[in-house]
């Protein structure tokens, strides 16, 4: 079951996510040791209260996104490479949100909502294939 091709391309959006998510781990921490902000301080320098903020908002956002990717990539088989797809979406958003913060806060919008929008399909996805493998399973 999870040797189809849409099951492999949500693992390459799961881990292109994971690689998302480590860059801002490290994002933060270069900005830590150039702004010399020892643990747990985590105020001090405003470049890196901005990288900090990227990480706890991409951070928030992973544990909605991976979920809403896997039951989406199991349950929606109507087209088994959207989940994928919009998984891949939701990094470039994160990308873009964090290239957008890092530059200035106000410009962190277009990223988000990027990310946002395809949380909010892989949603969709999983309930509308949570809903059809229900009645499926449950026909008589």
């Amino acid at each position: 079951m999870f040797a189809t091709p849409a099951t492999v391309l949500s693992a390459f959006a799961t881990l292109l996510a994971v690689f998302v998510l480590i860059f801002t781990f490290a994002q933060a921490g270069r900005f830590r040791a150039k702004h010399k902000i020892l643990a747990p301080a985590m105020i001090g320098h405003p470049e890196f209260e901005r990288a900090v903020r990227v990480q706890m908002n991409t951070i928030e956002q992973f544990v909605i996104f991976l979920p809403l990717l896997w039951l989406a990539t199991i349950y929606f088989r109507i087209y088994g490479w959207v989940p994928a797809a919009l998984g891949f979406v939701w990094c470039i958003g994160r990308i873009i949100y964090s290239m957008g913060y890092m530059a200035a806060p106000e410009k962190r919008g277009a990223g988000f909502s990027i990310s946002i929008l395809a949380s909010l399909g892989l949603l969709i996805l999983s309930v509308y294939g949570l809903i059809a493998t229900w009645l499926a399973a449950t026909v008589i």
